[in-house]
């Protein structure tokens, strides 16, 4: 599919750049590349979850969510759409683009990525939203920092970069104590790692990218790329081929018609353990 569209890539024709610093077309054809892999994997996650067990589909779900957001998101990138000009002072000067499609489908995915991780801990519900309000702050403090032109930018990236650090702290401690004690903690360590190691990188790339303008538009993009398809492709299937494994009882993650069950008590569902009606009670203590 890439090697069709490389020969065909007319989209900077079409949609053509509108900043000094504009993606190229081999820039283009990487991200029809990288679309190609989210769409492929968006189709894999969802053909999984109609083969998994009923009540075992929330990881398939989270994924195929990331995928899809990603797969529209690098399709208008790759089509030289979702951006803005933006001037800028540091280290140039003209315009360069900046791609609130990206913080778009980091918005969507990246909250993907915070529910799955801390399902597979164990934490409460509340700690998994705090999770992802802190994730949204994030993103978008970042985004706000992309769009400003003077070195006031590096304020809103120190506020995201807080943000992600408070988020890294929760995942790293509270949620692998959470972990050990369902006996999830070998795979949600491994996971969890390769997951923030991965959004530090994320700070490198922005420094050099948007922040800085140390780096062009489209080896900006490879970065980011590389780092987006560990995040979700690689990481997904990771989740799917490891979550074979997983007591999705323990982990309290079986789902029925009455919504989530808790912490298994080995065969209980609610369907099955209906109070009887008083007049029976009544009757029965006569």
């Amino acid at each position: 599919m890439a090697f069709l569209l490389a020969r065909s890539n007319d989209a900077l024709k079409v949609n053509p750049p509108n900043a000094d610093k504009s993606l190229t077309v081999h820039g283009s054809n990487w991200l029809w590349a990288v679309t190609a892999v989210y769409l492929l994997s968006f189709l894999v996650f969802l053909g999984h979850s109609l083969a998994a067990r009923h009540g075992e589909r929330i990881f398939h779900y989270l994924f195929s969510i990331a995928s899809f957001t990603g797969s529209i998101a690098y399709f208008a990138m790759a089509s030289d759409l979702g951006n803005t000009p933006v001037a800028t002072q540091l280290n140039s000067s003209g315009t360069r683009q900046i791609w609130y499609a990206r913080y778009i489908n980091w918005f969507i995915s990246w909250a993907m990525l915070d529910i799955a991780s801390l399902l597979l801990s164990g934490v409460s519900w509340a700690t998994v939203l705090y999770a992802v309000g802190l994730t949204w702050i994030w993103v978008v403090s970042w985004l706000c920092g992309a769009l400003v032109t003077t070195s006031y930018k590096w304020g809103f990236f120190a506020f995201g970069t807080f943000a992600y650090l408070v988020l890294a702290f929760h995942l790293s401690y509270w949620g692998r104590a959470s972990a050990h004690r369902i006996g999830s903690s070998k795979h949600y360590t491994f996971t969890t790692a390769l997951l923030l190691f991965v959004w530090m990188l994320y700070t490198i790339a922005w420094g050099l990218d948007e922040g800085g303008n140390k780096i062009s538009v489209t080896s900006g993009f490879i970065f980011y790329g590389i780092l987006d398809l560990i995040t979700v492709p690689v990481l997904g299937h990771m989740f799917l081929v490891l979550g074979r494994k997983w007591d999705y009882g323990a982990l309290g993650l079986q789902f029925t018609q009455y919504g989530r069950l808790g912490r298994r008590e080995e065969g209980v569902f609610p369907e099955k353990t209906t109070p009887a009606p008083a007049g029976d009670e009544a009757a029965r203590t006569a």
